[in-house]
């Protein structure tokens, strides 16, 4: 009994300290996992697709080949084209910036006018230049980040290398996906390996159901959102649609984001009402898809994943570790909640709930 006791304790030690190592591996190396990251999760998304192609008749190798030229074929043209565009757009809302001040310090003219009736002794004049030296800080800082962002160094090392090693890390996790997992299960512990096969399993099953699910809403939202707001006329409207899709995967925020970033430039850019309830139509149009046919019919309710803990994990996942956080948030939300339930049944089933 006391050896069983001590073996016990001795496994959870185990796994406890080599949790820790995994924990503090990531932390310390957070500015270079990005690309390996996101080459993992790529190669993860293409699996079944790779697995399909193979039952052609190709080895796997060829069918990866095949499935990688494919969505380079797609992907890059689609990129080329969204960048045109929203470049076209940038450069046209930057050139309009005076005109959208002095149409929003026209708009707002009738509060000032408002608050000086209501409250004889505020100076209106005073608050008149707060409002415009605001606004004019605001977007100093705002082209100053964006200037940061375009020069510094370390983010176009960043970039270069998401680009460069990302597509070369998912072409060897698809092509070897298989003989990972075979590895992987190879080094199981025997008493355990049917318990955690069984964890891994509806783990995959989440994550599969959440995340293609969730990237195929996001990415239909996000052209719905972009070719809405650009057939409407909005400027940047293609590129606040896309960031509205592609963050909704964080729920209510995307939505929220992208309409007040929307009804903000609205307010400024149009001088009727009617173009204004348009940009509401669209907003309105998208979370109805979103609530009635895409979610339910891509993602559904069978994946387990509370939009609270969606939330938490990446908000925890943001603030450790930035954006490589964001990526892995669910996928570890994901197993916490996995072997969560797992101990809950367990303990059910243990002499200390039953007595």
């Amino acid at each position: 009994m006391v050896s069983a006791q001590k073996k016990i304790s001795n496994n959870w030690i185990f796994w406890l300290s080599l949790f820790v190592f995994f924990c503090v591996s990531v932390y310390v190396l957070r500015s270079v996992l990005l690309p390996f990251v996101a080459g993992i999760i790529i190669g993860y998304l293409l699996d079944p697709l790779t697995s399909k192609v193979e039952k052609w008749g190709l080895n796997r190798t060829w069918a990866t080949v095949l499935v990688m030229v494919m969505v380079i074929l797609i992907v890059f043209p689609l990129l080329i084209l969204l960048v045109g565009v929203i470049d076209e757009q940038l450069g046209r809302f930057i050139s309009s910036v005076p005109n959208y001040l002095s149409s929003l310090l026209k708009k707002i003219e009738p509060l000032f006018v408002q608050l000086q009736q209501h409250f004889p002794d505020l100076e209106a004049e005073k608050l008149r230049q707060y409002v415009r030296n605001n606004m004019s800080n605001g977007l100093k800082v705002f082209g100053t980040i964006v200037k940061s962002v375009l020069t510094n160094g370390f983010a176009f090392f960043n970039i270069l290398s998401l680009l460069l090693i990302t597509p070369v890390v998912a072409f060897y996790m698809l092509r070897d996906w298989d003989t990972f997992i075979k590895k992987v299960r190879g080094l199981l512990p025997r008493n355990s390996k049917a318990s955690i096969e069984k964890q891994a399993r509806e783990i995959d099953r989440i994550l599969a159901g959440f995340i293609r699910g969730q990237l195929s809403v996001c990415l239909l939202l996000g052209t719905f959102y972009a070719v809405g707001l650009y057939i409407v006329g909005l400027d940047l409207g293609v590129l606040v649609g896309f960031i509205a899709g592609i963050i909704s995967f964080i729920p209510y925020v995307g939505s929220i984001t992208g309409f007040v970033i929307s009804m903000g430039i609205a307010f400024a850019q149009f001088d009727n009402l009617a173009q204004i309830l348009q940009v509401v139509a669209v907003f309105a149009v998208g979370q109805f898809l979103e609530g009635n046919f895409l979610t339910p019919k891509l993602v559904g309710d069978s994946v387990g994943l509370h939009p609270v803990w969606i939330m938490f994990a990446l908000l925890a996942g943001g603030v450790l570790l930035g954006f490589l956080g964001l990526m892995i948030a669910v996928p570890v939300a994901a197993v916490l909640g996995v072997i969560l339930r797992h101990q809950i049944d367990n303990y059910k089933q243990s002499s200390l709930y039953q007595d």
